[in-house]
C-alpha cells in the first residue's frame, strides 16, 4: 500500500487542519447557520453525531433538514440530499471526495461515524469546489482535529436494542512541541434487525418472519485510523491512514424467491452472517500539507484510495448461465488517486481569490458470476476561480448591515472514461443452432468537458439575515449508465445502459432567509431546479431473461422545493421547534413525461420539545411523513405515517474528565411504515420497529 502512496505524491488541496481545544461540545448547539458564503451550509459537531448516533452515519444526520438516508438495511444507508443521492451528491472526507462503488443501489458509506468530529452539509450546487457528481450538493467530513495536550483521549460504548447492536469506538493522541499524532479504533457487532410485522409479501407470496426479524440481517464493522503530522508557524503537515472493513448479511429473501428453495437455516441464528452477503474493505493514506505567509496559503494533498466490495450468493442458474460453481456472485476493486492544489490570497479592499486545480485517476476491475457494470478506466482534471468581495463601503453607508459579501466562481473540468468489452463466460445459443459468448460491453472511450459557474451574495444584518446563489452544475455518466447490461439480483430486473448519453447539466437557484431574535428563530430555503437532460433508469414493457426491463435514458426535468424551521424559546430552558421540507419533481419529456422521479421524498414536518438544565437535556419529538402517491410505474405509492420518539444527555466533569451518558428511543409505539426512499421498501418491508440506542462517553 505504501507503493501507491508514494505513486500519489503530488500537489493536492483541501481544508486547513482545524486545531480545536479538547472539550465537551454542547449537543444542543449543533447548527451553526451564519457563515460567509452563499450556499445553504450547516455546521454539525461531534456532540451531536455522539447523541444521535444511529445505525449509519447518514441514519443519526437524518433529522438535518435537506438530508434523507436511504436505507438498505439495519446498518447501512446511501446519502441524499433534496432527494438526488447516488452520483449526484458528493461525500468528502478531511477535502479528498471518498471514492467507493457509489453507484450501487445497495452500497453504505465505508466511513467510521465515531471517527468524525464535525460535518459541514451544502446544499445546493457545489461543482465549482468539488468538480462532477456535486450536483445536489455535498457532506464534507472532517477528522482531523489536532490535540492541545500532550495527552488526551476519549472512550465510547454505544448499544441498539432494534438489532441488539453492542460496540466500542476508542481514540487517543497527544501533542509534544510541535509534533502531535492520533489514533482511532471501532468495533460493532450487530444481530438481525427487527421489524413491527411478523411476514412480508413479496411477489403475491407470504413470507413469514422468525420472532419478528428479518432473517440474515446481522453485520459487523472494524475501523482503525492512524494520524502523525508536524506542526509549525507558517508550515503544517500530516499524513492519516484509515482502514475500515464491514460485513453484513443481505435479507434472504431480497435477494429473489430461490432462497424459498435453500437449505441454509437463516432462522439458527440472529448473529450469522449467510448467503447473501457483502463485505468491503476500504483503504485511504492521505497527506495534508499547508504552507502560509503574509495573507496567502498553499494546501497541498494527496491521496490514495482502494475499495475492495465482494458480493455472495448461493449460486444460482439464471436464463442460460449455467450453474455457477462458487458464490462470488461479483467484485469490484477500485484504486483511486486524487490530487489537488489550492492558492489562495487576500489583497486590498477584503477581496479573497482561490485558485484550484485537482485532478484524479480511477480503475474499477470486476470478478464474479454475475455482471452489472464492466471495467473501466477514468481520468478527470479541473481548474477553477473563486472571488469573493466583501463591501466595506456599503457597511458604512448601510450600518443595519453587519455583512455584505458577492461571491463568483467559475471552473472549466475535463474527463475522460475508458470501458472495456466483456463477454459473458458462458455460451448461448442462436436462433440457428450455433451458440455465441453474448457481448454485454464494448470497447468505449468517452470524453467530457464543462464549464460550471457559481453567483452569490450573503447580507447579514443584526436580525436577519438572506442568501442568495445561482449557478450551472455538471455530472458525467457513470460506467453502469453507459454500459449495464445484466440482471441486477437485489432488486430482481435487467438494467441496460445507454452508450450515447450525455453530461447531466444542472441550473439551480437557492435562497436562504432568516430572521431571528431573543426568543425566535424562523429560516425558509426556497431552492428551484431545472435539468435539460436528467439520467433516469426507466421501466420498460419488455423482458430480458425472464425479468423486466429497465433502460438508461435522459429526459428534461424540473425540481422545485424548500425547507423550512421555526425554533421559540417558551420560558427558560424550554424550547420549541419545527422542522419540514418538500420536494417537486416532474419530467417534462420523454417516454415518462407528466411523471416524476423514482424514490422521489414525501413532505415531512418533525416538532420538538426540548428543556436543558444542569449540563443535561430531555427532548420529545414527532415525524410526520406525507403520503408519496407521485410515482413512477411500476412504483408502488406510499401511505403516510408518523412516529413518537425522544432523547436525553447528561454529563458529569471533573478536573480531569469528564462523563457523557445519551439515550434515545425511537418509534416508541411500534408503528408499521415504509420509507418511500428505502430500498427493500420494493420488497414490502417496513422500517425497523421500536429502538433504544444508548452511548456512553469518557473524555480525558
Amino acid at each position: 500500500m505504501f507503493t501507491y502512496l508514494m505513486a500519489a505524491v503530488a500537489l493536492a488541496a483541501a481544508d486547513s487542519v482545524v486545531v480545536l481545544d479538547d472539550v465537551i461540545e454542547n449537543a444542543t448547539d449543533e447548527h451553526s447557520y451564519r457563515q460567509n458564503s452563499s450556499l445553504s451550509s450547516i455546521q454539525i459537531s461531534s456532540g451531536y453525531i455522539a447523541t444521535h448516533a444511529s445505525g449509519s452515519l447518514m441514519q443519526t444526520l437524518e433529522h438535518i433538514p435537506g438530508v434523507q438516508a436511504m436505507s438498505i438495511g439495519s446498518g447501512q444507508s446511501r446519502p441524499a440530499i433534496r432527494g438526488l443521492g447516488f452520483n449526484r451528491m458528493v461525500v468528502t472526507e478531511n477535502g479528498i471526495k471518498h471514492e467507493g462503488q457509489q453507484w450501487g443501489d445497495d452500497h453504505g458509506l465505508e466511513i467510521d461515524q465515531f471517527g468524525v468530529d464535525r460535518i459541514e452539509v451544502l446544499k445546493g450546487p457545489a461543482a465549482l469546489m468539488c468538480g462532477s457528481d456535486a450536483i445536489g450538493g455535498a457532506i464534507n467530513l472532517y477528522s482531523n482535529n489536532i490535540p492541545t495536550e500532550k495527552l488526551t483521549g476519549a472512550v465510547q460504548f454505544i448499544g441498539r436494542t432494534v438489532n441488539d447492536q453492542w460496540g466500542a469506538s476508542a481514540k487517543i493522541g497527544g501533542r509534544t512541541n510541535r509534533i502531535f499524532y492520533r489514533l482511532h479504533t471501532t468495533w460493532i457487532d450487530y444481530a438481525d434487525s427487527r421489524v413491527p410485522t411478523d411476514s412480508i409479501q413479496y411477489y403475491s407470496y407470504y413470507i413469514k418472519l422468525h420472532n419478528g426479524k428479518l432473517r440474515n440481517t446481522a453485520g459487523k464493522e472494524r475501523d482503525a485510523s492512524v494520524m502523525f503530522g508536524y506542526l509549525g508557524d507558517d508550515f503544517h503537515t500530516d499524513l492519516r491512514v484509515s482502514d475500515t472493513y464491514a460485513k453484513s448479511g443481505f435479507f434472504a429473501n431480497a435477494h429473489g424467491l430461490e432462497v424459498r428453495l435453500s437449505d441454509t437455516d437463516y432462522d439458527s441464528s440472529a448473529r450469522d452472517i449467510d448467503l447473501p452477503y457483502q463485505w468491503v474493505n476500504h483503504f485511504k493514506a492521505h497527506s495534508h500539507t499547508t504552507l502560509s505567509a503574509d495573507g496567502i496559503s498553499l494546501n497541498i494533498n494527496a491521496a490514495f484510495q482502494r475499495n475492495v466490495r465482494e458480493e455472495h450468493s448461493e449460486p444460482v442458474s439464471h436464463g442460460y448461465m449455467p450453474m455457477p460453481a462458487n458464490s462470488l456472485e461479483c467484485r469490484f476493486s477500485k484504486n483511486t488517486i486524487t490530487a489537488t492544489a489550492e492558492l489562495r490570497g487576500v489583497t486590498a479592499f477584503s477581496n479573497e481569490y482561490i485558485l484550484g486545480i485537482s485532478t484524479e485517476h480511477q480503475h474499477n476491475k470486476r470478478d464474479g458470476w454475475g455482471f452489472i457494470i464492466p471495467d473501466f478506466k477514468s481520468n478527470t482534471f479541473g481548474v477553477y476561480l473563486y472571488h469573493k468581495r466583501h463591501w466595506g463601503l456599503i457597511d458604512l453607508l448601510f450600518p443595519q448591515y453587519d455583512v455584505l459579501d458577492r461571491n463568483i466562481g467559475i471552473r472549466f473540468d475535463h474527463s475522460a472514461i475508458d470501458i472495456e468489452r466483456y463477454n459473458d463466460w458462458y455460451p448461448t445459443p442462436t436462433t440457428n443452432g450455433d451458440s455465441v459468448y453474448v457481448q454485454r460491453s464494448a470497447n468505449i472511450r468517452r470524453k467530457f468537458n464543462s464549464v460550471t459557474w457559481s453567483w452569490g451574495i450573503n447580507i447579514e444584518g443584526y436580525s436577519w439575515d438572506v442568501k442568495a446563489n445561482i449557478g450551472k452544475s455538471f455530472r458525467m455518466p457513470i460506467a453502469k449508465e453507459l454500459c449495464a447490461d445484466g440482471i441486477n439480483y437485489h432488486i430482481f430486473r435487467y438494467e441496460k445502459g445507454n452508450r450515447d448519453l450525455k453530461a447531466e447539466r444542472s441550473y439551480q437557484v437557492d435562497l436562504s432567509i432568516t430572521s431571528y431574535s431573543d426568543r425566535l428563530e424562523i429560516k425558509f430555503e426556497p431552492y428551484f431546479n431545472y435539468f435539460p437532460n436528467y439520467i433516469y433508469l426507466s421501466p420498460t414493457a419488455d423482458y430480458a431473461e425472464g425479468m423486466q426491463l429497465y433502460s438508461y435514458k435522459q429526459a428534461r426535468v424540473l425540481r422545485y422545493g424548500f425547507e423550512a424551521e421555526a425554533e421559540y424559546s417558551i420560558i427558560e430552558a424550554f424550547t420549541l421547534k419545527a422542522v419540514g421540507e418538500y420536494l417537486y419533481a416532474k419530467q417534462l419529456s420523454g417516454d415518462m413525461k407528466g411523471y416524476s422521479l423514482p424514490f422521489s421524498t414525501p413532505w415531512s414536518v418533525e416538532t420538538s420539545l426540548s428543556h436543558g438544565f444542569s449540563s443535561a437535556f430531555v427532548s420529545v419529538s414527532t415525524r410526520f411523513v406525507g403520503k408519496q402517491d407521485r410515482i413512477v410505474p411500476p412504483e408502488k405509492a406510499t401511505d403516510s405515517y408518523w412516529t413518537l420518539n425522544a432523547s436525553a444527555m447528561k454529563i458529569w466533569r471533573t478536573d480531569k474528565m469528564s462523563i457523557e451518558l445519551s439515550a434515545q428511543a425511537n418509534n416508541l409505539l411500534n408503528k408499521r411504515y415504509y420509507n418511500h426512499t428505502s430500498y427493500y421498501r420494493l420488497i414490502d418491508v417496513p422500517e425497523a420497529g421500536r429502538n433504544f440506542t444508548v452511548v456512553l462517553g469518557v473524555d480525558f
